[in-house]
């Protein structure tokens, strides 16, 4: 009989390191124009899960923006199925800015180089070596492994997890709660603390178009009706706007936790309670929680005329805004108010925002694998500033976390190095990232 609880295989350690690199190699960028190409991303990944008797089923809504989901049966058909999904693109890179090749995926001093080295082809890698290894002992979870490789995650998911979810989710049946990427990994907290923060909850995504509207003109004569001057001033308020704060279950969690290990006494419910005061004693941790104790938008794109002495009819921002669980009202009453009557927005992209239990089994077989490879480890609840594949699968009823399990040095710094110059993985975390993910996904 196969030995369920043994330890993950040196091929399974060498090929993690291998796929993470091969998957580099592949130039999968997205920059948002429809234009990606991550088919042969996919059909590296569909060759090496048929290589060990995974059937891949892959899957398209335009030619080359291609899927790969595949499904191990658990021994328990009694249990609801679990989604662990990767994304196969990734965000441009100008290779001058760069110590390495971004698409080199080259090892040096124990280190695998690339853009997608930490978003998210490590995880993607992890998930390949895991499953082959299970081929290869006879291995087989508790319950059914539905795995997703999808594409367009760094645009707007139309091309990847939206397509699924609109138009294949029998696929994706008996699915309750699903593990992807920004959680599990080590974060250094200051005086030997390791933290370990697992995202149960995302804030939702409210990229806004504004548009002013004016009485076009000559430059040189006097006009108060001027787009331009009507978007500057709803563009600055909303720069300048500073947003109340709104706790959800999962920062609630994080707070206590947090402030537990730095051995602060807190009343969250108290009237007086001042979170940023808080913040101000956590050290490096409060960088965990800070981006989440509020909504936020920021002025990212303006867009107005044609020509310096020509006053344009019309004139357009863009604003990146992001919606905490519960507080979708009070955003939108914000900004009606802050860009004014001579203003109007609109939703340029949109997803909802995401909140899923801290004490299910899931979290704590989570918690627990961690803390069964790193003792000296504290597993947190975190939200996401950003977001996932995971807001496309909630509309399948599907809880997601953040748990793409990596142990990192000291000097490490995870969170920087997404979307960033030089991005890279050191091969100790890919090897712990592999025996953590394999003892979760048999035990959850």
């Amino acid at each position: 009989m196969a030995d369920h609880t043994g330890p993950v295989d040196q091929q399974a350690l060498d090929e993690v390191v291998r796929f993470t690199s091969g998957l580099i190699r592949i130039d999968t960028t997205n920059a948002g124009d429809g234009d990606c190409q991550e088919r042969p991303a996919a059909e590296y990944v569909a060759e090496w899960l048929a290589e060990a008797g995974i059937e891949p089923t892959l899957l398209e809504r335009r030619a080359g923006r291609t899927n790969v989901v595949a499904r191990i049966e658990g021994t328990d058909r009694a249990a609801a199925a679990l989604l662990v999904h990767g994304h196969l693109d990734v965000v441009p890179a100008e290779p001058a800015d760069w110590r390495v090749h971004p698409f080199s995926g080259e090892i040096r001093d124990g280190v695998v180089w690339g853009r997608g080295a930490v978003d998210m082809k490590n995880m993607d890698a992890m998930m390949l070596a895991v499953v082959r290894r299970w081929a290869r002992a006879g291995v087989r979870p508790r319950r059914d492994i539905v795995l997703a490789f999808t594409a367009d995650e760094e645009s707007s998911a139309t091309y990847g997890a939206g397509f699924l979810v609109d138009h294949h989710a029998d696929l994706f049946e008996g699915c309750t709660e699903g593990i992807s990427e920004s959680g599990a990994f080590t974060f250094h907290a200051g005086g030997g603390l390791q933290l370990y923060p697992i995202a149960a909850g995302e804030r939702g995504t409210a990229w806004l178009k504004l548009t002013a509207y004016g009485r076009a003109g000559h430059g040189s004569k006097v006009n108060h009706d001027n787009a331009v001057s009507r978007l500057a001033a709803a563009v600055a308020r909303i720069g300048q706007h500073e947003w109340p704060v709104h706790f959800t279950p999962t920062v609630r969690a994080a707070l206590r936790e947090l402030a537990a290990l730095h051995g602060i006494d807190v009343n969250i419910d108290a009237p007086d309670f001042d979170v940023d005061a808080l913040l101000g004693k956590l050290g490096p941790s409060a960088k965990l929680v800070e981006p989440t104790v509020r909504n936020s938008a920021n002025p990212t794109m303006l867009e107005a005329g044609y020509k310096i002495n020509v006053i344009p009819g019309t004139a357009v921002a863009y604003v990146d805004g992001r919606i905490l669980p519960g507080a979708e009202a009070e955003f939108r009453t914000t900004m009606d108010a802050l860009t004014g009557p001579d203003v109007t927005w609109d939703y340029h992209h949109g997803a909802s925002a995401l909140e899923a239990p801290t004490d299910s089994p899931t979290f704590a077989a989570m918690r627990a694998a961690i803390e069964s490879f790193d003792p000296r480890g504290h597993v947190v609840p975190y939200c996401m500033s950003g977001g996932t594949d995971a807001k496309q699968f909630s509309q399948l009823g599907i809880a997601g976390y953040g748990f793409s399990p990596l142990r990192l040095p000291d000097d490490f710094d995870y969170q920087a190095l997404f979307h960033s110059v030089d991005e890279r993985v050191p091969v100790d975390a890919l090897h712990f990232g592999v025996r953590v993910l394999d003892h979760f996904l048999r035990t959850a």
